[in-house]
């Protein structure tokens, strides 16, 4: 049982000038009001001298964590916002963008929890208490108009510490929460009055050309185009990709279709498409996807750089059979999977938006489930580890109830570096169990990571 200890709001140290203005929102930015906040946390130990010691440390954490937070929160002041929205009645339109002004900031909550790491860490499933390690538990992101769009959870476990963060995903996208996530430890760890940081946000949103700042829906009332999603039970778990089984799963990939421009995440994207599938019994002739949420930045010409503040993703996907998939090798699916990626070019980017710009639509969760697909997200070039918050490196990660659905595998970094992956897999209890006999996945797979042996 979470026991809430207190709650507060940050704002930021100073109030940039910028902020005293509306910040509006691009294409990508609005199509995400339905779907879930992004949720994410890391879990670090606390040193055997501070686990008795009258809560001195826990003090001095939380006092640094919010400075550094309020000192970071300027650079990345839409975070502390609220959304707002202008209805035009009369043409049946509104205005949805982000208030800096009228808002009490960041929710910063400390809570506590009778458990140890181990707690965590050990069990085969991810314990269902996880998911209140987190703030805004199934809200969607249009829940921002009333909710923060940045909440901080700091769970004081007896030997660990586990800083939460749901993050509104029309603000963010994984790039940009892991950007803001990584310079506000930067800060942290600075442990002094100079508020740069090494890479600043480039906040000002990207529209088409012709277009923006100022991009109306085609929707008076909420109801019009905001819906609620519940997931099916399922079973949550980590599964570690070693160095060496990455590389070999990508030297597989690449001699079976003999060419040399497979990616390691393309074959590790193939293995699971290939084993999912397998493992859930479906007919010969059924038509699957495997969806890859991909970042729009580098497809652009010229390219956004990493450091663009917002959403720049779109999901691209590799179809086939049931009966092709299977019958084929790992390197047949994954050249499947390469095809998807190269082809999404500059072309097929802004001719994605334009038809968003005629008919703006708004991604719905449950149409994006696909039960007979599987949807891989995250990157396992997201720089998670490096946010030590005076802790030392992060035990893992764990994230949130957000967006989990039969066949949601996630990819991480590794926890001991190198080219190692860490996947969590969402499924269907006896789906799990039948992946976790399948032998093509068991070669390839490391089933319990636990950086405590």
């Amino acid at each position: 049982m979470i026991h809430c200890i207190s709650e507060c709001f940050i704002k930021p140290h100073t109030i940039p000038e910028q902020s005293k203005h509306p910040y509006y929102l691009g294409p990508w930015d609005l199509a995400m009001l339905s779907k879930h906040y992004i949720q994410k946390g890391l879990l670090y130990a606390k040193s055997p001298a501070t686990i008795d010691d009258g809560g001195r440390f826990m003090d001095d954490l939380l006092k640094k964590l919010k400075r550094s937070l309020s000192v970071v929160l300027v650079h990345f002041f839409p975070l502390a916002g609220r959304l707002a929205t202008i209805s035009y009645e009369d043409e049946g339109s509104s205005l949805v963008y982000v208030d800096c002004k009228n808002s009490p900031g960041v929710k910063f909550i400390h809570a506590r929890v009778d458990m140890s790491s181990s707690d965590i860490l050990s069990p085969s499933d991810v314990p269902l208490i996880v998911e209140s390690f987190f703030d805004h538990d199934r809200a969607v992101n249009h829940d921002g108009h009333s909710r923060p769009l940045l909440s901080v959870q700091v769970t004081e476990l007896v030997d660990a510490v586990f800083i939460g963060c749901s993050a509104n995903h029309t603000i963010v996208d994984g790039t940009s929460y892991w950007h803001f996530f990584n310079m506000w430890s930067e800060i942290f760890e600075a442990e002094d009055d100079n508020i740069s940081i090494s890479r600043p946000p480039i906040l000002q949103r990207w529209f088409p050309e012709g277009h923006g700042p100022i991009l109306k829906l085609p929707f008076t009332d909420p109801d019009q185009f905001i819906s609620r999603f519940e997931a099916p039970q399922l079973s949550k778990k980590y599964f570690h990709f070693p160095s060496e089984s990455v590389v070999a799963l990508k030297a597989k990939a690449n001699t079976e279709y003999e060419t040399n421009k497979i990616s390691s995440f393309q074959s590790l994207s193939a293995l699971m498409w290939r084993c999912i599938t397998r493992v859930r019994g479906l007919p010969p002739d059924q038509t699957i996807s495997c969806m890859i949420t991909i970042n729009n930045r580098s497809r652009l010409e010229p390219p956004l750089s990493e450091n663009y503040f917002g959403n720049s993703i779109e999901t691209i996907r590799g179809v086939t059979t049931v009966k092709e998939l299977l019958e084929n090798n790992l390197g047949w699916a994954a050249w499947k999977l390469h095809e998807a990626v190269v082809n999404h070019t500059d072309n097929v980017v802004r001719d994605g938006v334009k038809k968003w710009m005629e008919c703006p639509l708004i991604y719905q969760i449950a149409e994006i489930f696909d039960p007979l697909s599987v949807m891989i997200g995250s990157s396992p070039r997201f720089n998670k580890y490096g946010n030590v918050f005076g802790m030392g490196k992060a035990l893992c990660l764990r994230s949130g109830y957000a967006h989990k659905f039969d066949g949601t595998v996630m990819c991480y970094p590794g926890y001991e570096g190198g080219r190692s992956i860490e996947l969590e897999l969402c499924l269907p209890p006896a789906v799990m169990s039948a992946l976790e006999a399948d032998q093509e996945f068991m070669d390839a797979v490391t089933v319990s990571f636990n950086p405590l042996h």
